[in-house]
């Protein structure tokens, strides 16, 4: 039975980074890909919330059973198995896909915004941290905020169709939406000096991502009022815009011989999330 690749049908940013991996550990983080875009789609897939829940439960059992007849299952536990990742990992994304299984989503704060984007994304930068070798633990949290970075990213550019959705995770403001970028970018920031931890060959397509990426948050924040923001409608990155941040890459890779640790900590943010998810039990 084929398997779809969801990376290059859904994450168009994430597959032209991974032009510059290695075949073999583009297959890899391929295979973790399908399976995160697959516990994604079961919170968004256009049937009732009683469908939905049925559906991820199965799914979740299917996976605890390692289910011999599903193929995105099978590969899943095989990365786990070849780089040790904490079923713990597995669980926190679990726990952020369960949030969206609601009829409304609305967060009231920053902790539920941090939360949720360490649970959907930034789990997902560990794991892919962990299929690339990385070993230092200041490098895998590092992975964990650029994870979170790009989510918040999401939410800043999806507050339209999300509302359509009936979730509410940052308001309908501009204000707000640039403040959201703002905290994303700091995120940005302090994921940058640990990707000189990343082994050389596959240091280059993070750094292509991470650029390529905050190029969406950038864009946004150029809108001056929401309603200018709202007649953009989905904000992506063109190919020319690609081409740019890939070759400004090359620069952020020898940058990255010159610089010590981010003065800049979010230890703060951190501890938020810490409040539900211990960080370094997942490392």
């Amino acid at each position: 039975m084929l398997t779809k690749n969801y990376l290059s049908l859904y994450a168009k940013s994430f597959n032209w980074a991974g032009f510059f991996l290695p075949k073999k550990t583009y297959e890899k983080c391929s295979a973790l890909y399908d399976f995160c875009r697959t516990v994604d789609n079961l919170a968004d897939e256009k049937n009732s919330l009683e469908i939905k829940k049925n559906n991820f439960l199965k799914f979740k059992s299917d996976f605890n059973s390692k289910n011999s007849m599903n193929p995105i299952i099978i590969n899943m536990w095989k990365l786990i198995d070849e780089f040790q990742i904490s079923l713990k990992i597995i669980n926190d994304l679990f726990d952020g896909i369960e949030t969206d299984l609601k009829e409304k989503v609305v967060f009231n704060n920053k902790k539920d915004l941090l939360v949720y984007s360490y649970r959907v994304a930034g789990t997902v930068g560990l794991m892919m941290a962990k299929i690339l070798n990385v070993k230092n633990k200041d490098a895998l949290k590092s992975a964990i905020n650029l994870g979170i970075a790009m989510q918040l990213t999401n939410i800043s550019r999806d507050v339209v169709e999300d509302k359509m959705n009936n979730r509410f995770y940052i308001k309908e403001n501009i204000n707000v939406i640039k403040s959201t970028i703002d905290l994303s970018n700091i995120f940005y920031d302090s994921s940058f000096w640990a990707i000189r931890q990343i082994p050389l060959s596959f240091r280059f397509s993070i750094l292509v991502a991470r650029r390529v990426y905050k190029r969406i948050g950038y864009k946004i924040s150029k809108k001056n009022t929401f309603s200018e923001y709202e007649a953009s409608k989905k904000i992506y990155v063109t190919k020319l815009e690609k081409i740019y941040e890939t070759m400004m890459s090359i620069t952020d890779l020898l940058k990255l011989n010159f610089i010590n640790k981010n003065n800049y900590t979010i230890d703060k943010d951190l501890d938020l999330i810490n409040e539900e998810s211990f960080i370094n039990e997942r490392i």
